[in-house]
């Protein structure tokens, strides 16, 4: 099995600024087109699964011109050649860690192979100077434990990050200056982000696909991958108490019942009446399906329910934030700037998206 690179690019059909001379025209003042470069670095030990993670999310988008948004290709810390799975067979690389010069994005998945860095928080010669072919600036992500090499690497120092909740206890004790939250499914902080295990790499990835391009966009990825679209990272990596079986009582309806009137004020004993429960039952019913409280979950929601109809429709900001329950543009502002870290202005510009270009965008299966 090999993991060959995606092809880049058609080259642009228009004339070259030479060629556009020679014709006494004026060179065209449109920049080149370029796809955003991830790389993904495998290591001995890999896991197949969290390898295909990035190929299979951030391959298949394309712009509104069918162009793909990312080139995603995979390098070894070696020259090319086989990299070990964890599995029974291994992976043909055909890119050395030179390649990691070229990436705009750097993806670390788990390796189970590790050695030195999950014993003693240290790279070896080998992978320190395959990490210093990065460029500053790159933008870092890691999948579970693929963690330890951004921490041993000195990237996570001072900052918030998480693993796999396993792990987590063990990579506090190593890194201690990393301020670990083992509870949540992903940490992005900006230019380096991390995720918990396995599945969570998925929530990761469509979430840089969403500050990438935008809700419309990593939907539709999320549609095709048949995965949900969104989960928050604060959500919970595991629910520590049994899920209720389907005939108890759970909270579906009542998730269902305030889904259909975002718009309206909802309270929370409303919410536990559509359940005949109690307040406190309801909330802590409630924790044990979903993870968080029912307030955070609303407010989720009425965030989740603005971006889309910021990106939809011609709603005005004060129309949008009635509609997504709100009340105030005020109130919507200061809700999607603690979330999405920009103002509903701001973010309609950035991703208004139509229909069209988002199933476009998400590529064919």
């Amino acid at each position: 099995m090999s993991s060959q690179p995606e092809p880049s690019a058609e080259p642009s059909a228009e004339p070259s600024s030479e060629s556009s001379s020679e014709q006494g025209a004026e060179p065209s003042s449109r920049p080149e087109f370029r796809p955003h470069r991830i790389v993904v670095l495998a290591m001995d030990g890999l896991l197949p699964f969290e390898l295909g993670i990035p190929h299979r999310i951030f391959g298949r988008p394309r712009d509104a011109e069918g162009r793909p948004l990312y080139e995603v290709v995979t390098c070894s810390i070696r020259p090319p050649g086989l990299v070990r799975t964890d599995s029974d067979f291994d992976i043909l690389v055909p890119n050395g860690p030179e390649t990691l010069a070229t990436a705009d994005t750097v993806i670390v998945p788990a390796s189970y192979e590790f050695g030195p860095i999950y014993d003693e928080g240290v790279l070896t010669p080998e992978l320190a100077a395959a990490l210093a072919h990065i460029r500053p600036g790159t933008r870092l992500a890691s999948i579970c434990t693929g963690v330890y090499v951004l921490a041993a690497a000195g990237y996570l120092d001072g900052r918030p990050a998480t693993t796999h909740w396993v792990d987590a206890e063990r990579f506090q004790r190593l890194f201690p200056k990393i301020k670990v939250d083992p509870d949540v499914l992903y940490v992005d902080d900006g230019d380096v982000l991390t995720s918990a295990g396995v599945a969570a790499g998925v929530d990761l990835c469509l979430h840089m696909l969403r500050r990438d391009h935008g809700t419309a966009v990593a939907n539709a990825v999320a549609r095709r991958t048949v995965v949900p679209p969104h989960r928050e990272g604060g959500q919970a990596q595991y629910i520590q108490r049994p899920v209720p079986e389907p005939q108890l009582a759970t909270t579906t309806a009542a998730r269902a019942w305030a889904l259909a009137r975002l718009h309206e004020p909802i309270q929370l004993r409303d919410m536990a009446e559509q359940e005949s429960m109690s307040v406190r039952t309801f909330t802590r019913r409630f924790r044990e399906e979903v993870g968080i409280s029912p307030g955070q979950w609303l407010t989720q929601q009425r965030v989740e329910r603005a971006r889309h109809l910021l990106e939809s429709s011609d709603l005005t900001v004060d129309q949008v934030a009635r509609d997504a329950g709100f009340g105030t543009a005020q109130s919507m502002r200061q809700h999607l700037q603690a979330a999405l870290g920009v103002t509903p202005t701001t973010y309609r510009r950035t991703f208004r998206a139509g229909t069209e270009a988002a199933d476009r965008a998400a590529g064919r299966t």
